[in-house]
């Protein structure tokens, strides 16, 4: 279940967001919370399952309504359980954005995703 970021989770998503290989310096971690939460185009979720915290998902939107995923990362005892194509699928069902779209850090994770997301609607 997707959680929209609030400060009272701070720790917990620098801790998830830590896990992103150019995110392991703690002053460039506490930045991009910084930015989570002063900027009105940087959208943070936390993805919940079995009431434990297992994955992180950062968006930066523009006035279009386009997203772009800065962040995606999933606690390692739980990578290979779809939980990043969980949290895709159900920022894609939110209905908030026209198009979404990754970084060069997040494609590669993005479009294994979305493969998967699209070969399970083919079915």
């Amino acid at each position: 279940m997707l959680i929209r970021y609030k400060k009272a989770l701070e720790k917990i998503a620098m801790g998830l967001l830590s896990f992103m290989p150019n995110e392991k310096d703690v002053k460039k971690l506490t930045e991009t919370i910084h930015s989570y939460e002063n900027d009105d185009n940087w959208v943070l979720y936390l993805w919940k399952k079995n009431d434990e915290y297992v994955g992180i998902v950062g968006l930066v939107t523009d006035q279009n309504n386009t997203a772009t995923i800065q962040h995606v990362s999933v606690v390692p005892s739980y990578r290979g359980e779809g939980v990043a194509k969980e949290m895709l699928q159900e920022i894609g069902e939110l209905g908030q954005y026209e198009n979404v779209r990754a970084t060069d850090e997040t494609r590669q994770l993005v479009q294994k995703c979305i493969n998967c997301i699209d070969k399970k609607t083919d079915e």
